[in-house]
């Protein structure tokens, strides 16, 4: 524990109770006060503007759904950092989450290395600490190492495509598009969609 998980709060807005559970005892166990939020409703009811705090958001929340909330939250100044989380999550929804403003999106069921690096990442963007970025330069040389086939592919996946889609378009399975996107992030060194929206959406 430390001063700055000392003063910040995580708003857990997830409607699955048993994860609600697991995941405040998990903050806790960080330092993290976490306020575990069964709604988008409750959220909007409990919001501390003055409060330095992120928020996990799940975007199957009963009545207004998470990406509704998101995007109040533009409409009414409520800037903090958010996490999205998702079970069978498509690519076009990936897609919506980061470009509403998602600091990073993760598909369920998610480890909680995966989670709690998220958290730190949102943690120095709140304390004005620069989170690690990759320059445009390795972006560039990163892309440079792909074939001509997989940056189709890639640019099918940063408009939303699902596999299925892309394999129609391009004419090939959906396994031929797995294999692509498989390699194309390792050629990128992203663990997922948002890693490669951050990178070059």
């Amino acid at each position: 524990m430390n001063k700055q998980t000392d003063t910040l709060s995580i708003y857990l807005v997830e409607q699955n109770e048993v994860a609600r559970a697991r995941y405040r005892a998990l903050f806790a166990n960080k330092g993290f006060t976490c306020l575990p939020l069964a709604s988008a409703e409750e959220f909007l009811a409990q919001y501390e503007p003055r409060q330095s705090a992120l928020m996990v958001l799940d975007l199957s929340l009963p009545e207004m759904s998470g990406a509704e909330l998101q995007s109040y939250m533009a409409e009414n100044g409520m800037r903090l950092p958010v996490i999205v989380t998702a079970a069978n999550a498509s690519v076009s929804d990936a897609v919506a989450a980061m470009r509403a403003g998602a600091l990073d999106f993760i598909e369920k069921p998610m480890s909680d290395e995966r989670l709690m690096s998220a958290v730190a990442t949102a943690t120095e963007m709140l304390f004005k600490k620069q989170p690690a970025t990759v320059s445009k330069k390795i972006v560039a040389d990163r892309l440079a190492k792909l074939t001509d086939r997989e940056r189709e592919v890639l640019q099918h996946l940063l408009q939303g495509k699902l596999n299925k889609e892309i394999a129609s378009e391009l004419d090939v399975s959906r396994r031929t598009v797995e294999g692509h996107r498989s390699r194309i992030r390792e050629k990128m060194n992203a663990r997922g969609i948002a890693d490669l929206i951050r990178m070059v959406g």
